[in-house]
């Protein structure tokens, strides 16, 4: 059971292929991060949007009309 172990060894090795080491070398994160920032932009701009028209209908449901006349 001793071989089954998982040593700290083995998670540097894993963690350096997965976001890329001090060597030189690029890993997946590095390969790819103009994508995952462009969809990252993407999802927060759609977030915000969605927030602010469901604040404006609900706005406008519970807002009160005042009608001022003069006799």
């Amino acid at each position: 059971m001793a071989a089954d172990r998982i040593t700290r060894e083995d998670l540097e090795a894993e963690l350096r292929a997965t976001v890329g080491g001090n060597d030189g070398s690029e890993g997946l994160v590095s390969d790819r991060r103009s994508s995952l920032v462009a969809g990252v932009a993407v999802v927060v701009v759609t977030a915000v949007a969605v927030a602010w028209l469901v604040g404006r209908r609900a706005g406008q449901r519970r807002s009160t009309v005042v009608e001022v006349r003069r006799i």
